[in-house]
């Protein structure tokens, strides 16, 4: 049991690592490159990202049938989170898995984004369980 785990964790490991070198290359981890696609002045990163978008579509449609449907709760917090979690990346020029990325590529200000990332989780799990208590449907919970 423990080595197949511990081989499932390599594997995820040594995808996580290509993901990086991958995203790193394409100047997806770049601040710069960043802020030229969310202002729309070089649109060769959002055709980027809109061709990765596409692909994971076509690929999770193949897959449909062998992926077990989950009923996933659409909740009113959804919305506007989603749309801070945009206005959190285009104002850092990193979504959480990028600041790994670029903590990995020595670009030091990512871990300030990395602190954002933690008191903005910290700041939505005292607000949420104050105000809200909406079923976020997570992790079998």
């Amino acid at each position: 049991m423990k080595q197949s785990l511990l081989k499932q964790y390599l594997s995820y490991a040594f995808l996580g690592l290509i993901m990086g070198f991958v995203v790193a290359r394409i100047g997806f981890a770049d601040y710069d490159e960043l802020h030229r696609m969310f202002t729309f002045s070089d649109l060769r990163m959002l055709f980027s990202f809109a061709g990765a978008v596409v692909l994971s579509m076509l690929i999770l449609a193949l897959f449909s049938g062998k992926i077990p449907k989950q009923n996933k709760i659409f909740q009113p917090g959804t919305i506007p989170g989603s749309m801070l979690f945009g206005f959190g990346w285009a104002i850092s020029g990193a979504c959480p898995s990028l600041v790994f990325v670029q903590l990995g590529s020595g670009k030091l200000a990512a871990i300030l984004t990395l602190a954002g990332i933690y008191i903005g989780v910290l700041l939505h799990k005292k607000i949420h369980a104050r105000y809200f208590r909406w079923d976020t449907g997570s992790c079998g919970v």
